[in-house]
């Protein structure tokens, strides 16, 4: 920025003025710089502008996994709310790698962000890093806590949303079996799992678990082989399957197809499934996939206005918020 006010024969605090606000400097003057920039072809590099800046307008944003829909979803309104606010948003994945994880945080760190929203892995953060960071940058956890970090948690409800649809397959059919990964990628199945177990007692019903094989976040291969392997072994006690989440229960139709096995509502079907999540493609499987779906706008919403209420010096003490989901009902339970 020195060299070009020098080329340009303009004062720098004058051309860091018009940087800020065009709008700032006189109409003269602005077309002068605005000459100037297209003669000399020069743009200044906003982070290196924002290192000398108190306060920055970026803000980071870490997903578990920006391949899974839902991350995409949800990491897509939460961008989207934070531009309209006026700040730049930074988007990472670790890819479900806790090493990549504290990389990432530690990036963020160098780059000054005005504050961070932070889906973390969960069991597998590395919780002392993540505590660090915390107590460095204003950040906002969401979808998964690790204890009481940060300013506060938003996310969902995770046991109002596996007792509700337990409910409800509970009351139209016979009580559901719960299929799940015996070691599941999002700390969210573990909650979801007892919240089953504890819906099934409270209903009077014998809970039924299939725990199936398989690590990581290819849960419709997961849900593929393990759904094959329970319709071949007889391991569904009922005709009604609750899958931890929508992926696990994408895989398990695909399994049913392959092996003949016909899913919904009708007299002819033999098997009803649904699921978890509302994840964007749950609509176009076959059949249309009953679920119970997170509100993502209700989540994006209060994670980014918590985050710039403690920007704005309004925080208060750290609070929990999840929110309940809304059952969708389809033609495959």
């Amino acid at each position: 920025m020195e060299d070009f006010a020098t080329a340009s024969g303009i004062s720098r605090p004058t051309v860091s003025k018009y940087f800020n606000d065009p709008d700032s400097v006189r109409n003269s003057t602005r077309k002068r710089i605005e000459a100037a920039l297209k003669k000399y072809d020069y743009r200044p590099n906003i982070y290196a502008v924002n290192q000398n800046r108190k306060l920055t307008r970026n803000v980071g944003i870490v997903v578990p996994f920006l391949a899974d829909p839902f991350f995409a979803e949800i990491a897509r309104t939460i961008e989207q709310r934070v531009i309209d606010a006026g700040y730049r948003p930074s988007l990472f994945s670790c890819y479900g790698d806790p090493r990549l994880e504290v990389e990432i945080l530690e990036t963020l760190v160098s780059m000054k962000p005005a504050g961070v929203l932070l889906a973390p892995l969960g069991r597998a953060s590395d919780r002392d890093a993540i505590s660090r960071f915390c107590d460095t940058v204003p950040t906002v956890l969401f979808d998964s806590s690790v204890d009481e970090l940060g300013l506060g948690f938003v996310g969902s409800d995770n046991f109002q949303f596996t007792s509700h649809i337990t409910d409800y397959l509970c009351r139209t059919g016979e009580p559901p079996c719960f299929f799940e990964m015996k070691t599941p990628a999002n700390p969210n199945a573990h909650r979801r799992r007892h919240a089953y177990l504890d819906a099934m007692e409270r209903f009077g019903h014998t809970p039924h678990v299939i725990s199936v094989e398989g690590e990581g976040w290819a849960f419709e291969e997961i849900g593929l082989r393990g759904g094959h392997a329970a319709l071949s072994g007889g391991g569904f006690a009922t005709n009604t399957v609750l899958c931890s989440n929508d992926r696990l229960a994408i895989g398990l139709l695909t399994a049913c197809y392959e092996q003949g096995v016909r899913v919904g509502r009708k007299p002819d079907c033999v098997l009803r499934v649904a699921g978890q999540d509302g994840h964007p493609h749950s609509r176009y499987t076959c059949p249309p996939l009953t679920t119970i779906s997170h509100d993502y706008n209700a989540v994006s919403q209060h994670a980014v206005e918590s985050l710039f209420q403690a920007i704005d010096g309004n925080s208060g003490p750290w609070r929990s918020l999840r929110i309940e989901g809304h059952l969708i009902l389809r033609d495959s339970a």
